[in-house]
């Protein structure tokens, strides 16, 4: 399973700029968002928080398709699904979504911060912020797994996976925003929206590869 992670990572990091094409489309979002709603900085500063999650959440959607595509493609993902059972094949997928974690979200949730101080936030609520991200995005690639796995066998399916997995991922939106704007306006808690990401992370992180795995083995079926 380490083995599959660092070759995973590698892969990520070496194949069509990944990580960095999402950070461009991060800063896109970002850098449009004061065009639109005008150079009030007060109303920047209050909803940053908002448009940092909705901007790393339309960021992750887009490696997704990928997930699967290099394995269908060479069609080792047969053989994968063929001699694994059904828990080690929700195993690998589960390594496999750690290794895309890591090499195409973890470089926004880094970026984070600093498109943070474009948006006139305080240093509280830039920490906050990059702190609800690190939790749960990952909530989002377990997700993500799913759909990817639905739609691996469909040609132009990366346009399915951002459909498919874009409602699921609304509570996720919801309480890493809610917690954000817990930490920086005092009668919004941050505790309790946090500990509910963190438990949707670790609840996904159970039922995302369980999920994908499923749809891996019947799309061979």
């Amino acid at each position: 399973m380490l083995a599959l992670y660092i070759r995973d990572v590698r892969l990520g990091i070496r194949a069509g700029g990944g990580a960095l094409v999402g950070v461009l489309f991060f800063l896109a979002v970002i850098a449009t968002i004061p065009f639109g709603v005008g150079p009030d900085l007060n109303l920047l500063a209050r909803i940053g928080p908002a448009i940092l999650w909705i901007g790393a959440l339309l960021a992750s959607l887009l490696g997704l398709d990928r997930l699967f595509q290099a394995e269908r493609e060479d069609g080792s993902l047969d053989l994968i699904v063929l001699n694994h059972d059904r828990h080690m094949l929700a195993a690998t997928v589960f390594v496999k979504c750690l290794a895309h974690w890591t090499a195409s979200v973890l470089p926004l949730v880094v970026a984070a911060p600093l498109f943070g101080l474009f948006m006139n936030m305080e240093p509280i609520g830039i920490g906050a912020a990059a702190l609800t991200l690190l939790v749960g995005t990952p909530a989002i690639t377990f997700i993500g797994a799913a759909g990817a796995a639905v739609a691996v066998a469909l040609p132009r399916g990366g346009l399915l996976v951002s459909v498919l997995v874009l409602p699921l991922v609304i509570p996720v939106l919801i309480f890493g925003v809610s917690a954000s704007y817990g930490a920086v306006n005092s009668p919004n808690p941050f505790l309790q929206p946090f500990l509910i990401l963190c438990a949707l992370s670790l609840f996904l992180a159970v039922i995302g590869p369980v999920a994908a795995a499923l749809a891996l083995r019947h799309g061979t079926d």
